[in-house]
């Protein structure tokens, strides 16, 4: 099927359903089993395509020498990433009527807000994939284009190799 593709129907599955869930915020106040359904798709399509391309596509795309390090960092940002939208979400989900906010926390965004916030992060997402290479099919070495520079250093050798013929023949 392809990275590319995983990620893409990924993203827009947790588009859809963060936008279904906050256009009828609510609505589903009312009827919970609905809102876990949706909820439900949106754990699904996470799982389905960006968590589980998080750990292939960096270890594809990058070049040989550096493919640990990048992998690393990509990783690293990853999980930063991952902390400050758990927090972020956190504080932002609070009411807007300070009466009403968790004790510790300061008025926020709102629930309804806060799931418009996610749709919009998951659609810059989906234009972030487009950025992304589609490795399926393809060798390491193709992704990374270290045969192109590995041929085209030896074409300028077989012009050397080819002016002092020392075969036996």
């Amino acid at each position: 099927m392809g990275r590319k593709k995983i990620q893409l129907l990924g993203f827009c599955g947790m588009t859809v359903s963060m936008c279904v869930l906050a256009i009828w915020y609510n609505y589903w106040l009312r009827h919970y089993v609905g809102f876990l359904v949706f909820y439900g798709l949106t754990f699904f399509f996470a799982n389905f395509g960006p968590n589980a391309t998080t750990f292939v596509v960096p270890a594809e795309i990058f070049p040989a020498r550096l493919r640990s390090t990048c992998h690393g960092i990509s990783a690293a940002a990853g999980k930063a990433g991952a902390i400050v939208g758990a927090f972020g979400f956190l504080y932002a989900s609070q009411s807007k009527d300070p009466a009403k906010v968790d004790k510790g926390y300061s008025p926020g965004i709102g629930m309804q807000n806060s799931l418009f916030v996610m749709a919009v992060i998951n659609a810059l997402g989906i234009g972030f994939t487009l950025l992304v290479p589609e490795s399926n099919g393809k060798s390491l070495e193709e992704l990374s284009g270290e045969n192109e520079a590995e041929e085209q250093a030896g074409t300028a050798g077989d012009d050397a190799s080819a002016a002092r013929d020392d075969s036996p023949v």
